[in-house]
This record gives C-alpha cells, sequence and structure tokens, in this order.
C-alpha cells in the first residue's frame, strides 16, 4: 500500500471540547489522501476516546500517545510518524477549511516550492468568525514562487499551522521544535531563509480558536512562566536573523518592539507582586536584544515603559501598565503628537440625500474649540460640503463637540465616477492645522452601508476606497438584481443587465469553482431558476466553524465583460428553511448579492426600542428560546438574563426590559430544546440600519453588529 501524499500532526491535550470539531473539519478535506497523526500528549480528559473513537471510523487517522512532553514535542513525535510527501499542522482546537489542504497542495504541486502558506479566520461562540489581524497583513494575495526577500512582509508569518511543507525540505534542514510555548516562530521564520521559494494563498485555509476562557497558550500572555517562553522564543528568532538582509532584521526588530515587548510590558499591571522583579528582568533581557533604532521610533509611552526597564522602576512600570492615558497626560507633547483622528459612526440616506455621521478630533487637543471642513473629492476636484457638528464621545471617553454630519446631495453624487470618491477632512485648532481623509468605518452601517437609486441609470454604493478610507461609487447602470420569487422548491431571480447576451454564474468564492445558471433574457431581463434542495443536500460547507457556504453572482456578456450582481431587490432577505438547513440571499458588504446556506442559526431582521424594553425580531425556524448573555472575564462562565419569546406570522420577537442588563458587552444568545446554543446572527440589511442606541435614565445601550454576531453595549 502506497504512503499518503498527505501526513496531518495533530497534537492534543486536554481538548475535549474541542477535539471532535477539529477532527471532524479535517476529515471531510475535499482532498482526501491523507494520514493524520493524533498524538494524546498525556492528556487527562477524554480527549483520547475521542480521537480513538474517529480512529474507529476513518482508517486514514490513527493515534499516537507519550507522556506529557508540550505541544512542540508532540509535534515532533507526530513527525516521527508521519510517511507522506507533505507535512502539514493542526492544532486540535482549531478547524480546517474543507478545501485548505488541497490549495495548499496544489500549489505546490505547480510551482516546486518548498512549502505554501493561507490565510487564516479567528472564530468563537461569541463573536463568530472574523479575519485574523496578524494573516491578513501577510497573506494579501496569491503569490507563488516568491521568497521572504522579495515579500519581506513575509516575516509576520509566525504560526506553523496554517501552512504544507514539502517533506524532503523538513527533513533537509532537520527542523524541531523547541520544548516552549510559542515554539511556532523559530521554526516558521527558519524555514522562510531556508526556502528556495515559498507560496502565499489568500483565500483562508485555516480557522483559529480564541477560546472565551482565555485557556489557550496566546490568550495566556500575562502569566509569568509563558512569558518566559515567550522571551526565549524571541531570542531563537532573533538569532537566526543576526546576519539577514537588513530589511528583514528591521521588520523583525521592530514586530518583537510593536507585539511581544508591548504585550509584556502590559503584565506589569497584572502579575503579582513577588513576580515583578522576575518580569523586570525578562523584560530587559527582550528590550536589550532589539536594536536602538528600533526602539527610538516607539511612542513617548513605550520610551518612558523602556527606561524604567533600564531603571528597575517597578512603580511606574505598573502605573503606565494600568493607566497609560493618565501617564500621556503628563508626557511633554510634539508635533507629530497632533495627529488627526476621524471615525464614521453612521451612515443612511435622508430625504434622498447621503448622510455620514462620525467624529473628527486632533489627538490630545480634544477640549479646545476647532473648527472643521470636509468635502467630497470627486476627479480631482474638492467639494466643500456643510457640516453640522454634534456631540459625541471622544478619544478619553468623554462627551464633547467632536462628533459632525454631513449629507450629499444627489446632484453632486451624480458628479462621482465609477472609481471610489473620498472624504477630505480638514480640522484647525488654535494655529495646528491637520488633514486627512475619513476613515474608521464602526460596526454597524458604516460597515454595511446601504446603497441607493440617485435617478434611472446611476446606483450610489458607499464602502471603502484608498487604503481602507471611506469612498462612494457611482455605478452607471449596473447589472442588478431588482426582485426574487419564492416557490416550494427554487428561488427565482429576476433582474437586468449592464450588456446584451448575458450569462449568469454562480461561484464559490472561498473554495473556487462556477457553474452557469441557466437564463430566460428578453432584450436585457433576465429570469433565473435557482433549484434549492441540491444545495441543502450538499453538506460539505466552506467555512467549518459556521458550517456556512457563501455563494456570489456574476453577469458575463459578449467580448469578456463581466459584472458582479448588485443587489437592488428590497431591504430584507429572502430565505428557505428546511430539515435543519437553511437558504438565505441577501446582500454583501460591498451591496452584492450573496447566497449563504448553513444550519439554522436564528437570524435577526429587526432591532427596536419599545418604551422600556428592546425587540429583536427575525424569522422562526425553529424552538429556541432567547437570552441576553454576558461572558465572564477569563471565563467560558456566563451570565442569561432571559428574554420574553413571542411568535407571529411575522416570526419571533425576544424581548427583554433594559434596566435588567447591566453595563457590559451583551450578546443575543438562542438556545435550543437539547441545550445547545449558539449567537444570534445579525442579518446584512440590519447590520446596515445599526447601531440603534437608545438612552434611558441615566443608561446607554447600544444596538450593533459584531462578526456578524448580535451585541449590546450596556454603559
Amino acid at each position: 500500500m502506497s504512503s499518503p501524499r498527505l501526513s496531518v500532526v495533530v497534537p492534543f491535550y486536554n481538548v475535549g471540547a474541542y477535539i471532535g470539531d477539529c477532527l471532524d473539519s479535517i476529515a471531510r478535506q475535499t482532498w482526501g489522501d491523507f494520514e493524520a497523526i493524533l498524538v494524546d500528549d498525556g492528556s487527562p480528559d477524554d480527549s483520547a476516546v475521542i480521537a480513538k473513537e474517529m480512529c474507529a471510523r476513518d482508517s486514514r487517522f490513527r493515534i499516537v500517545e507519550q507522556d506529557n512532553a508540550g505541544l512542540g514535542p508532540a509535534r515532533n513525535t507526530g513527525i516521527e510518524h508521519a510517511t507522506g510527501e507533505y507535512l502539514t499542522f493542526v492544532d486540535s482546537d482549531d478547524l480546517v477549511t474543507r478545501h485548505g489542504f488541497g490549495l495548499l497542495i496544489k500549489a505546490l504541486d505547480r510551482t516546486g516550492s518548498d512549502f505554501a502558506g493561507g490565510n487564516a479566520r479567528r472564530f468563537n461562540n461569541s463573536y463568530g468568525v472574523r479575519p485574523s489581524w496578524l494573516h491578513g497583513q501577510t497573506f494579501t494575495e496569491d503569490r507563488f514562487a516568491t521568497h521572504i526577500s522579495e515579500t519581506p512582509q513575509l516575516v509576520l508569518d509566525r504560526m506553523v499551522w496554517n501552512k504544507v511543507y514539502r517533506r524532503s525540505f523538513w527533513d533537509e534542514y532537520g527542523y524541531r521544535f523547541p520544548a516552549i510555548r510559542y515554539e511556532d516562530y523559530p521554526v516558521t521564520l527558519k524555514a522562510h531563509l531556508d526556502a528556495v521559494t515559498v507560496d502565499t494563498i489568500a483565500a483562508p485555509v485555516y480557522f483559529w480558536r480564541e477560546r472565551e476562557s482565555g485557556d489557550s497558550i496566546t490568550q495566556q500572555k500575562f502569566q509569568l512562566a509563558n512569558i518566559r517562553d515567550r522571551v526565549v522564543s524571541a531570542g531563537l528568532v532573533l538569532d537566526e536573523i543576526e546576519d539577514a538582509l537588513p530589511e528583514i532584521r528591521h521588520r523583525v526588530h521592530a514586530h518583537f518592539r510593536q507585539i511581544d515587548l508591548h504585550s509584556i510590558l502590559s503584565a506589569f499591571g497584572t502579575v503579582p507582586p513577588e513576580e515583578e522583579q522576575h518580569l523586570v528582568e525578562l523584560t530587559s533581557e527582550l528590550l536589550g536584544r532589539l536594536d536602538d533604532a528600533v526602539l527610538e521610533t516607539a511612542s513617548r509611552v513605550a520610551q518612558l515603559q523602556f527606561d524604567a526597564v533600564r531603571a528597575g522602576d517597578v512603580e511606574l512600570l505598573r502605573l503606565v501598565a494600568l493607566d497609560p492615558d493618565a501617564v500621556k497626560e503628563h508626557l511633554p507633547l510634539s508635533k507629530t503628537d497632533f495627529t488627526l483622528a476621524t471615525s464614521i459612526r453612521e451612515v443612511s440616506w435622508i430625504d434622498g440625500e447621503l448622510s455620514v455621521r462620525g467624529t473628527a478630533e486632533i489627538r490630545h487637543l480634544q477640549s479646545k474649540p476647532s473648527s472643521l471642513r470636509v468635502g467630497l473629492v470627486i476627479a480631482g476636484r474638492n467639494y466643500r460640503l456643510p457640516v453640522r457638528r454634534l456631540p459625541a464621545t471622544d478619544l478619553r471617553g468623554e462627551e464633547s463637540l467632536v462628533g459632525f454630519e454631513v449629507r450629499v446631495s444627489q446632484e453632486l453624487l451624480a458628479k462621482c465616477p465609477a472609481g471610489p470618491s473620498h472624504f477630505d477632512v480638514r480640522m484647525r485648532v488654535g494655529g495646528i492645522r491637520r488633514r486627512d481623509l475619513l476613515r474608521g468605518q464602526k460596526a454597524g452601517s458604516p460597515g454595511w452601508p446601504p446603497g441607493m437609486w440617485i435617478d434611472g441609470t446611476s446606483w450610489i454604493q458607499p464602502g471603502p476606497g484608498k487604503e481602507g478610507a471611506f469612498a462612494v461609487r457611482r455605478l452607471a447602470d449596473p447589472c442588478r438584481l431588482t426582485s426574487v420569487e419564492q416557490t416550494p422548491d427554487a428561488l427565482v431571480l429576476h433582474g437586468r443587465s449592464a450588456f446584451d447576451e448575458p450569462s449568469l454564474f454562480v461561484s464559490r468564492p472561498l473554495s473556487g469553482g462556477e457553474e452557469e445558471l441557466p437564463l430566460e433574457v428578453h432584450g436585457r431581463d433576465f429570469t433565473a431558476r435557482l433549484p434549492i434542495r441540491p444545495m441543502l443536500e450538499e453538506i460539505n460547507p466552506d467555512d467549518p466553524f459556521s458550517q456556512r457556504t457563501t455563494r456570489a453572482f456574476r453577469m458575463r456578456g459578449p467580448e469578456g465583460r463581466e459584472q458582479v450582481l448588485l443587489w437592488t431587490a428590497g431591504d430584507r432577505l429572502v430565505s428557505h428553511a428546511e430539515g435543519g438547513r437553511v437558504v438565505m440571499l441577501t446582500r454583501s458588504t460591498g451591496g452584492y448579492v450573496n447566497l449563504h446556506e448553513s444550519p439554522i442559526r436564528m437570524t435577526a431582521t429587526a432591532a427596536v426600542a419599545a418604551g422600556n424594553m428592546l425587540v429583536v425580531r427575525g424569522p422562526d425556524w425553529g424552538d429556541v428560546d432567547f437570552s441576553w448573555r454576558r461572558y465572564l472575564p477569563d471565563s467560558d462562565d456566563y451570565v442569561d438574563v432571559a428574554c420574553r419569546r413571542t411568535v407571529s406570522d411575522d416570526g419571533w420577537a425576544a424581548v427583554v426590559e433594559m434596566a435588567a442588563l447591566e453595563p457590559a458587552d451583551w450578546i443575543l444568545f438562542a438556545t435550543a430544546p437539547d441545550g445547545t446554543s449558539h449567537a444570534v446572527q445579525c442579518e446584512p440589511f440590519l447590520s446596515s440600519r445599526l447601531p440603534l442606541t437608545i438612552t434611558r435614565a441615566r443608561h446607554t445601550y447600544a444596538v450593533r453588529p459584531l462578526a456578524g454576531t448580535l451585541h449590546l453595549e450596556a454603559t
């Protein structure tokens, strides 16, 4: 029997609550030619029982047992038992996307590179799925046969688990994981330096769990033993890049200053008194390894902390860690400290005009009188907009005159081109003037801004533009969905094409591939029938956590013309639930048509205040109870405040008295009769109408979406 092409090494220890889902995600891979070596690192719970059950069901899985030695040695054990041409690693509380292994192996087969890595997502029960910041800096696009010397942002690629390695490459350099936490980075960075070429994939291939309890290695960052291993790991990395190219060396030193050193300095606010001197010694060790040129570019507060570490001033280090803002007030300011900070809090259409509400302030000068100008820059020309100043919460958490609203008329929007038109912000406080693009989109309508027709053929779509700044685009006669009909077994799509002889294709952006939908065409008007049952029966989701598959729609015409299908079919989703699964036709953040298929998760489509009650509504897809939940700090434990549930022809309503919600961040949960629960999803059209801010007595309640789930911040 020939060896499998891929070996998957999965060490585990005390992960009984998570390992079953992890192994299921591996088993569902579209790349089936693999072996999975499950290394039981002396786990005291029932993790081994779950692992053995998987081995009994699927011959591709086998288990290896050893006394507890830690994650790094357990990975080394797994490698010793691996026989595949390729090698990959999965942490036992995480998930892999069904197409991940296949994407990486196909890249390696094509390029001959030494290893390939892909993007990652973070997830948990409270916040759903969201991008991983670190991987978003690195895996920005598909790059084949590149190298860290020509793609230097790869120095931020710290994790070993979002990659597939060529086993011959691994053995040639004899990589071994050290017996410490943060064992990934020394191996990963050395591999980048040793490789001839590597491949990067922008699509997410790995889902990285963030536990509510904070008991994963990366979430235990303030424990002294964790910090000690972090400093040891950093030392191994710094040794490795001592003679590297100057840009690589500089980026690694800058990264340790921005991430690791900052995190360690923050620990002075939580570490017990008897450990403070040890923490000073560890911090001093890392600080002494970093280049002076990198340290000199740090903020004024960080410079103060560096001096305190060198002087052993624990009292000052504790004070800065506990309240850095208070320390800033006593530091001398320079011109570079007075930067313009903007945010976008709400986007809506009022009387046919685009309304944008946000904040603008020059840091450290919030309380002083200021003048504000906002203009919309169209094709290089700056059109000044009327500005209404409003009170809002500033950077210090105080109420001051930093808020503003601008409205853009339809006449001005009609001048916008297809490319982004940005908002120019200029502020003056005394003799200090600052200028920047409007940026800082907050959750809710700024992230899901609604579009609108301004005439018979021009659609205005707000959204992100250059470098993430807020912008508007005018889409002239776009391909669009105009209405949707529901039949018992299909969704019938009606729309209009921007060109003659159109074809309509539906694709899965995460896993690739597309299929053409049959069309009935009358001139440029079209009708397409989308059968529901084939989607419900194909249970092989692209998102291993939410079990959701997303499909997008694209129209093509003669001579290669192509457009993404725009949603102009009203302001509510269209859904069909059956057999525990649901299909939802809705819009994307950019206003385009998306089709989601997933297990039923209750979805909120409306949120309103009724007196002292908060009412959330959604389609009735099953018998569940609703509650607002807050997790206790660093714990999987939580407090629930039950809602009164009613059902009508319009669906369910979850009603709670706002006074029962003490100041905290609350998440709306639905709990099934069997006790399983999930965070209620926030439907895109509701997101485009949020935030909902309610003031009752001395309290403020802000309802907003976060990573697709519905949250309420009570203050």
